[in-house]
């Protein structure tokens, strides 16, 4: 069973920057991503990038975060930029194997203020 970690959450002021990190146990060879889930609200895609690099991202977040990943060190980083208060809410790290299996971290808080 492979396990995922984040960090890299935390409070920053609108317009600031936090780079989230996840490390996974084992090798993955699908596609890895991150979600979020604001207060009151389903968790939803915000990135994902597959073991090859290509990469997608929720339309709210284009232009400002930036998804990437070390295959190597089966870890996966998300830069967010220019954040915005609205971004606020627990971001999990997500891993895929080829064969469907799927794991989660247990999540990070990012707090923006505005």
């Amino acid at each position: 069973q492979v396990q995922l970690m984040e960090s890299g959450g935390g409070l920053v002021q609108a317009g600031g920057s936090l780079r989230l990190s996840c490390g996974a146990s084992g090798n993955i060879y699908g596609a890895m991503g991150w979600y979020r889930e604001a207060p009151g609200k389903q968790r939803e895609l915000v990135a994902t990038i597959s073991r090859g690099g290509y990469e997608t991202y929720t339309d709210s977040v284009k232009g400002r975060f930036t998804i990437s990943r070390d295959s190597v060190k089966n870890t996966v980083y998300l830069q967010m930029n220019n954040l915005k208060p609205e971004d606020t809410g627990v971001y999990f790290c997500n891993a895929r194997q080829l064969m469907g299996s799927e794991y989660w971290g247990p999540g990070t808080q990012v707090t923006v203020s505005s």
